[in-house]
């Protein structure tokens, strides 16, 4: 189960700035209407790409 301040990977291209494989952190865990992410992606220096919204489909936690 994906929790607020998880580490994440894009599991396809969610935008221009966010392609597969991206990495991210769970800022925000939504349950309604239905289950969603608000995520932080960041490039390999640590800058913030984009914060979306995305599905749990769209993502995968890195252990």
């Amino acid at each position: 189960m994906i929790q607020e301040n998880d580490v994440v990977v894009a599991k396809r291209d969610l935008s221009n700035l966010v392609p597969k494989g991206c990495k991210g952190a769970v800022v925000m865990v939504y349950q309604k209407p239905r289950l969603g992410y608000e995520i932080e992606f960041i490039d390999d220096c640590g800058e913030t790409l984009d914060v979306m919204t995305t599905l749990p489909d769209d993502i995968e936690k890195i252990l």
